[in-house]
């Protein structure tokens, strides 16, 4: 029988490797993997290789990893926020390196993983230092610059509903980069509000198939309240 709920995200993350590539999820804050991020933390991976939109946010999540200072690489398109002092502070220090992708090429990287594709050209990025030692080709009379996909040891998915198979449905915004990073990682980490029956949800609905999914973990739903208090629901 296929079961690939997870007692905890312990578990889930346990065979994390040293100098693993890891693609995590999210927008900013929305759908980021928070209780996964947290996970790996405990977990003590080190000399990692991050993915995400951009750099962390204040001194949680992301940012929390990164203090730790066991990733060697953060790859993303926004580096700087008003508060990625965390970020900041490492790279002015040389702990930590960068490379800077635009964010559609971003994306476009992690879905060509996923679908086996070996390369693709694309103009975004053409005539910038980003395109230097690149290979570049006219096609249809634009300027093109070669990328190649990003692949993931482990992808960290923020999902909302999902079953034991693995099937998953996600929130609004939440959605963001999962679907295409739980395709591009050789193990994909998920958790979700809710595990429903095999058959609740809706084929049509189902955004990440579990045949792409290794394990789902069910965690609690929080809100902020006034005053910053969360509290389960």
């Amino acid at each position: 029988m296929i079961d690939k709920i997870a007692r905890s995200v312990a578990d889930a993350l346990a065979d994390t490797p040293d100098g693993a590539t890891v693609l995590i999820g999210g927008f900013g804050t929305a759908g980021i993997p928070g209780e996964l991020i947290d996970g790996l933390i405990e977990q003590g991976a080190k000399d990692l290789t991050v993915v995400n939109n951009n750099a962390g946010n204040g001194d949680t999540g992301l940012a929390a990893l990164l203090k730790t200072e066991r990733v060697r690489k953060i790859i993303c398109s926004f580096p700087r926020q008003a508060d990625s002092y965390v970020f900041e502070a490492l790279y002015r220090a040389g702990k930590i390196e960068l490379e800077v992708v635009p964010q559609g090429n971003l994306a476009e990287r992690i879905r060509a993983a996923g679908a086996g594709i070996g390369a693709f050209f694309c103009p975004t990025g053409y005539g910038t230092d980003l395109a230097q030692g690149r290979e570049t080709r006219v096609i249809n009379g634009r300027p093109c610059v070669l990328e190649y996909p990003i692949y993931g040891d482990l992808a960290l998915v923020k999902a909302e509903r999902g079953d034991r198979w693995g099937n998953l449905t996600y929130r609004k915004a939440a959605r963001n980069f999962g679907p295409v990073m739980a395709t591009a990682a050789k193990k994909t980490v998920a958790t979700v509000h809710e595990i429903v029956e095999l058959g609740a949800l809706d084929p049509e609905a189902i955004v990440t198939p579990g045949v792409f999914v290794s394990q789902v973990v069910k965690i609690e739903r929080t809100v902020t309240q006034a005053g910053g208090f969360k509290k389960a629901t």
